[in-house]
Order: C-alpha cells, then structure tokens, then sequence
C-alpha cells in the first residue's frame, strides 16, 4: 500500500515538474525573428513610439500587465509577457521611455546615459538571443576593437598604464603579457570566472524554485557539493584577491569596473563576472542606446499593449486581501486609477515599498524585511561633452578608459566618501571615459562633423541633498558652481588624455544626483539601483531576494532583482516573467538556442559541400 502511495507521488511529482518546465507555451520562437528593417532616422516617428504621452484614450482596454518603468528590466518582463498572451501597459515617468537606456540630444549632440557598452552578445549567446526575441530581431550590434579597455593608475611620473583585450583567449594572453610575474595569480582567478560565468545560472534558479528548497539547499551544504559558485557568490573581492598577489595594480585590474562598492565591500563573483562580460568582445548598439527602447516598445505594441510617457505613478492599489490590482497615475493635477491583475515594478525597490504602497502596508514586518536586505545606491556623476570636430581631427577612439590615482581602490574609495561636502569635487579618485560617438558608425550620419564624450564618477548623494527640493535647471548659482567644481576638475583630467577637445568644446551638460533623481527616478541618484554589497549576494539572500514580494500580484525587475548594468537589469526582467508566468523561460531560451547551434552547423555543413563541388 504505501509503496503504490510513494509511486503516485513520485508520479505527480515527476508529472508535475514536467509540465512546470516544459508544459506551457514558450513566449519565443525562432519564426518571430526577422531580419532588421532599414533604420528609422526620422525623430518624429521615433518620438511616436519613445516619447508617446499619457493619455487615458491610449490605455489598451482589458489589461493583464501593468508594468512601471520603462528601463530594460521592465521592458524585457513586458515584451516577454506580451509575447506570452498578456496586454501589457508600460508606464514611464519621465518624457522618454528607455530608463538608462536612453538617449538625448541637445544643440545637435547625442548622448548615452547609460549604456556605454555591452558584451555577451555575440552569435548564439544566450543574451543576444535575449536581445533578438525581444525586439524581434530588430537590434544590431557593432563589435568594438580587440582593445575595448585601457586603465590607467598612478599621476605623473608614476603613472601604468594596461590594456585590456576582448577574445577567448587572448584577454588572458595579453594579461599575462603586461603582468609575467603573476601567472598563477591570473590563471586562478580567470578559473574563478570561468567558474561563476558557468554556474550563475544555479544562483538564478535559487530565485525560482521554492523558497525553502532552495534555503534547504544552501543551509544542508547540499548546494556547495553542485558548485563553489555559491560559496563564491559570498566571498569578499579584497580577501581573494589578497590570497593570488600583492601586486596593488593587479589588483585593480580584477575590480577595475566599479559600480560604486570598494572591493572590500564586493562579492567576488560580480567583479569576476563583470570582466567576463567582455571576454567574448565588447559591442555597442548601432544607432545608439535608444534603439533598445524604440524596438521593445513595437514589440509591446504588436501584442496589444503599449508604452506611455510623462505618467508617473502615484501609488499602487492594493486591496483588504493585500493584492495589488491596479495603479494611480497623475496627469497634470488629476489622477486616474488604472487597473490590472498584475503589477510589475522596474523602479527599484525602495522607490516601490516606500513611496509607491500604501503607507499601511510598507510598514508591514514582511516588507520591512525584504527593504532590510538592501542598501541604496550611490549616486552618480555624468558630464555630457559636446564637440565641434570628427573624431579623427580629436583624437577620439572607441576605446573606453578607466583613470585610478592610486591603486588602492578600498583606502581611496573609503577616504572619497568620507571627505566633507566642501572637500570632495577637489579629490575625485577615480573616473571613466567614453567616446559614444567614435562607437558608433552611423553617429557620423546622423551629427556629421560633432564628436561627443561622457564621464562618469560615483558620488555620496549627501553631498547635492540641501538641493533636493528645488526644481531641475532652477537649482540656483550655489547649486551650479558647486556642480561645476567636480566637472571641471573631471574635464581637465579627460583633457591629459585628449588634448585637443579643450578649444573644440562647445556644449557641456552636467548630472548629478538630483539629476539622475528627476530624469530616471533613481532613489538617491543612483544609476545601479541599491548597493550591490557583499551582504547582497550571500547565496541565502539571493534566495529570498526574489521578484515575487509580501503584496500579491505586485513584482520586482530590472537591477535590484539579480545585478546591475544592461545585461543584469535584462535578466532581472527575464526573471521577473518567469515569476509572473510560473514558467522559466531560460528554459524556452536554451532550446532555441539549441536550434540556432543545428541551424548554424547544418549552413556550415552545406558550404563545406559547395566548397567541394
């Protein structure tokens, strides 16, 4: 009797767990991949779709999904749910949709805000398969040089500067070249990224199996037998790297794409992964970021659903059984209540527990726990450069360049933000560079004879607060001199390197956090969303960092989900419908990817026979 008990359930669970991972609809399919359309250069017809406003006429009727923020998490979760059935509604605070993915253009310069490159997108992976499904095959790539990265470290006399090259081998190669002295100290920590980009896929699924299976997993040692990823994920950047070399360069050199954390405060597995982005090439999107958003959108679009700008949400509706079921969104000085069964949030976490529910119910133990999890972000620190010249005539390259003054990131980071208000734009310890315009090969079409750079800093949000109730472009002189102090001093710097930008400049914008607060609704002006610090990314509260939260129906994407960046906020959204679905499409992505591996073999097969005959 009880053996015919346990087979049954064996059954049903065998049963069950088939039809959780392959029983339902794939939302992808290779057939809804086209090839990309001549590019729309036309503003006007781009602006029908990015910069479509608010109005209640342009609501779809019968909505499943209602998703607030237009950055690439939510539109990812949103394509990927109109794809699956869903009327999906995008609602976007700001006057153009993309979130960091957009794109503005003043006095005849385009600037990215905050895609400056991407990787992981070469033919048959997994992310540009990503890219292709949700925007329908629409996206180009354009593959920047071998030489992606240069970092320099030091002033003066004292100054080293490295290269860094994309290419399966040769990143490695060429490391080794520059650092012959600490072989084993690169062979072991490139092992470690080979090692976390493999496995983080069983980190991603602590997120969507059960809870307390995965807290099982991880409390049982069960976990650490499948992989040392989850150990990993735990692991301080600082003390590892102390275990390779003393070598205070190299040192840089595993941590040099800094997000605002010092390494000491940094999960090894994100720095680790961060440099393996790029390993397989670094790519910029051909048109510029804002093509991400314009594709996405259409696709939205296609399946009945839409895109609205100038719609900030006001509050999140939820009833007296804790379910969300719709949203208030303000127009001028009214309101109105949109309605939906599901509610998705791209806009950070803290944003949506602590100003967009319901005071009654963010204060609830469950939700203060979750909120407990995470720290906010720093803030960031962007000048736009414009100049008159091809990049030819400057000197611009393609090439991305990350400055440190020194090469102890932990002391100079701890020392930067704790220096006073009045002290900090005069010592900025380190910066990074980008030339949009010399990556882009059709930048030369669209702003003949206009160069453009952008640089980027992290900053304390404290700093710029006396500021925060004052109105954007109204902040007053105090606010832009102080402002200009850290541009200016950012400026000069970039112009050790360019020499000949100084005379040629002739538009400069300058975003702070307040900025950043206004434009992208980034709490605290912080572009990556909360800190991504090592308490984050302990594999136990990966597990419970999850994008269903304590409110029925209401779900978390984009950064604060898994990482930050494009790629991270992309599959923070992939992760998001998944939970909304109760179906993992990665699942959905590795069998088309699959196909695309046949497909790709049975073309090479038939000109290898052509070749013959």
């Amino acid at each position: 009797m009880w053996l015919v008990v346990f087979l049954v359930w064996v059954l049903l669970w065998v049963g069950g767990s088939y039809w959780y991972l392959f029983g339902k609809r794939s939302p992808f399919s290779l057939e809804s991949v086209r090839p990309p359309a001549p590019r729309e250069f036309d503003q006007r017809k781009r602006d029908k779709v990015i910069k479509q406003g608010f109005n209640v006429d342009r609501v779809p009727q019968d909505l499943d999904v209602i998703v607030i923020g237009s950055g690439i998490g939510g539109l990812t979760a949103g394509a990927t749910l109109a794809k699956a059935g869903k009327k999906v509604l995008v609602l976007e605070q700001h006057d153009q949709a993309g979130g960091c993915c957009h794109t503005y253009i003043e006095k005849g310069f385009e600037f990215d805000v905050g895609l400056h490159y991407i990787g992981q997108v070469h033919e048959n992976s997994l992310l540009r398969i990503a890219f292709d499904q949700i925007s329908e095959g629409q996206l180009e790539f354009q593959e920047l040089n071998q030489h992606f990265d240069t970092i320099q470290i030091g002033q003066g006399d004292k100054l080293r500067e490295y290269t860094i090259f994309s290419g399966k081998t040769a990143m490695k190669a060429h490391l080794l070249k520059q650092f012959p002295d600490d072989k084993e100290a690169i062979e072991t920590f490139f092992k470690i990224m080979k090692i976390c980009a493999k496995k983080t896929h069983y980190l991603a699924t602590l997120k969507l199996i059960p809870q307390w299976i995965a807290l099982l997993l991880l409390k049982s040692g069960l976990a650490d037998f499948f992989s040392p990823v989850f150990k990993l994920s735990g692991t301080c950047a600082t003390d590892l790297v102390n275990t390779l070399t003393s070598n205070k360069d190299l040192h840089v050199i595993f941590a040099y794409l800094f997000y605002g954390v010092p390494p000491k405060d940094s999960s090894v597995l994100i720095n680790a992964l961060l440099v393996h982005h790029y390993k397989r090439g670094a790519y910029y999107i051909k048109g510029g970021a804002s093509e991400i958003s314009f594709h996405i959108i259409r696709t939205i679009q296609k399946y009945g659903g839409n895109c609205l700008v100038r719609a900030p949400v006001t509050e999140i509706l939820v009833n007296e059984e804790n379910a969300a079921y719709g949203v208030k969104v303000r127009k001028g000085q009214e309101e109105f209540e949109i309605r939906a069964p599901v509610i998705v949030s791209n806009c950070g976490i803290f944003t949506t527990f602590q100003k967009l529910l319901p005071r009654e119910i963010s204060v609830q133990p469950e939700m203060q726990k979750r909120l407990n999890m995470m720290k906010p972000g720093r803030g960031s620190f962007l000048v736009f450069s414009g100049f008159d010249g091809t990049q030819e005539e400057l000197g611009l390259v393609s090439t991305n360049f990350w400055l440190f003054k020194n090469n102890d990131m932990d002391k100079s980071m701890e020392d930067f933000f704790a220096l006073s208000k009045e002290e900090a734009p005069d010592n900025i310890p380190m910066m990074f560079i980008t030339m949009p315009s010399a990556k882009d090969p059709e930048s030369k079409i669209r702003h003949p004879g206009k160069s453009c750079m952008t640089i980027l800093t992290m900053v304390k949000y404290e700093w710029f607060e006396e500021w925060k109730d004052t109105a954007v472009r109204k902040r007053g002189d105090e606010y832009y001199n102080y402002k200009m102090r850290f541009a200016n001093n950012l400026f000069d710097w970039a112009c050790k390197l360019f020499p000949k930008i100084k005379d040629k400049l002739v538009f400069q914008d300058v975003a702070t956090p307040l900025t950043n607060c206004h434009y992208l609704g980034a709490q605290r002006g912080a572009m990556y969303s909360s800190e991504h610090n090592l308490d984050r990314f302990h594999s136990e509260a990966v597990a419970r960092n999850r994008c269903n939260t304590p409110v029925k129906n209401l779900y978390i994407s984009g950064q604060d989900v898994f990482s930050c960046g494009i790629a991270g906020a992309l599959h923070g959204g992939l992760l998001c419908a998944s939970t909304v679905l109760d179906h993992i499409v990665y699942i959905d992505l590795l069998l088309l990817k699959k196909k695309l591996k046949r497909r790709k073999a049975r073309e090479v097969a038939l000109l290898e026979k052509k070749k013959i005959q």
